[in-house]
């Protein structure tokens, strides 16, 4: 394979670069793994966001999905509370801690339409595990659509606070 102005070697030597820092950092996430015993984790919501010059609001449904990473273990939710843009608890999602089994799923739904949490709103969910596991992933999927036109998004979950043993 020849690429226009370069020489072989060169091509060569930038691919084997490429390839071995593509390994280096395989390695080092897979040697990364952080296991916790619990938290609390801060995840954005869009009830809707501006659009045109008229700043016009876009509605959106917004999904909060709680995924167990871990293979071998469950995780417990323990709470997942939904608070508006000025902080005010809106809805408990839990009456009681809800076990998600290994590789297990759960999900919230925020109906499109529904603005009462408004553009700042956010969910706090927080889990717990009886020994040291791989974290779930917390995240917001927002989409809408509107004549024709589509959006959606995804808000990753921030984790504000460890679990203490």
């Amino acid at each position: 394979m020849k690429i226009r102005g370069t020489k072989p070697t060169i091509f060569y030597f930038v691919l084997a670069l490429m390839v071995t820092g593509i390994i280096i950092s395989a390695g080092r996430a897979a040697g990364n793994i952080q296991l916790s015993m619990g938290q609390s984790v801060y995840v954005s919501i869009y009830s809707h966001i501006y659009s045109g010059r008229k700043a016009r609001p876009f509605d959106l449904a917004a999904i909060l999905s709680i995924r167990n990473t871990d293979m071998n273990q469950p995780v417990t939710i323990v709470s997942v509370k939904y608070y508006d843009t000025d902080g005010k608890l809106l809805q408990e999602y839990l009456d009681e801690p809800l076990e998600l089994k290994a590789l297990a799923s759960t999900r919230y739904i925020i109906m499109e339409g529904d603005k009462t949490g408004g553009s700042g709103a956010n969910f706090i969910v927080k889990w717990k595990s009886k020994i040291r596991v791989t974290a779930p992933i917390i995240e917001a999927v927002m989409i809408g659509t509107h004549s024709g036109q589509g959006i959606s998004f995804l808000s990753r979950g921030q984790v504000i606070e460890e679990y203490k043993e």
